[in-house]
């Protein structure tokens, strides 16, 4: 019981702290992921709300990093492993502290990624991009500038409204 009150504590601060930087209009701001020990920036403005893990039904004869369906909220929700995805993937399965992260309503898609940790909130000014290099030309469209923080470690920014238009996304059956 204990346990529930606090992912509630800690869903509804995030939550406040997600709406308090949407607010701000100063520079870009991100929702920090991890994958398979990669870290991921989705810009605030695209992301929608954190759901803790949810049963999930499987969809016959689709990708494998479409896990299935899960019911939030009430609204059903196609579930994709953000990892599996985007082939990095680790084969060590032990999530840390697996959480459902949904897309903002305005992109129009009931969608939610799996990401195997939240790791909080970033802004410009905490980030510095990297020189774009010869691997940039063949990223995805949804594959954002490549940052890097204060502590030296490597983020790359995904844009979600261009993930949601992606083709290979969008084809779920395999």
């Amino acid at each position: 019981m204990a346990n529930k009150q606090a992912l509630r504590d800690l869903q509804s601060r995030l939550a406040e702290r997600l709406q308090a930087a949407r607010s701000q209009a100063r520079g870009q701001s991100w929702l920090a992921v991890e994958c398979s020990g990669r870290g991921f920036l989705l810009p605030l403005r695209e992301a929608g709300e954190i759901f803790a893990l949810a049963p999930i039904m499987p969809v016959p004869y689709s990708q494998r990093w479409f896990l299935g369906v899960a019911n939030l909220r009430g609204h059903l929700h196609g579930v994709v492993d953000l990892a599996g995805f985007l082939g990095v993937k680790s084969h060590d399965t032990g999530r840390e502290q697996p959480r459902l992260v949904g897309f903002n309503h305005t992109l129009d898609i009931n969608c939610v990624l799996m990401v195997d940790r939240l790791s909080g909130l970033r802004s410009d000014d905490e980030l510095t991009p990297e020189p774009d290099d010869a691997v940039a030309a063949a990223r995805p469209g949804f594959a954002g500038a490549r940052l890097r923080d204060a502590a030296g470690r490597a983020w790359q920014e995904l844009k979600l409204s261009e993930l949601v238009n992606d083709e290979t996304f969008l084809k779920i059956v395999g």
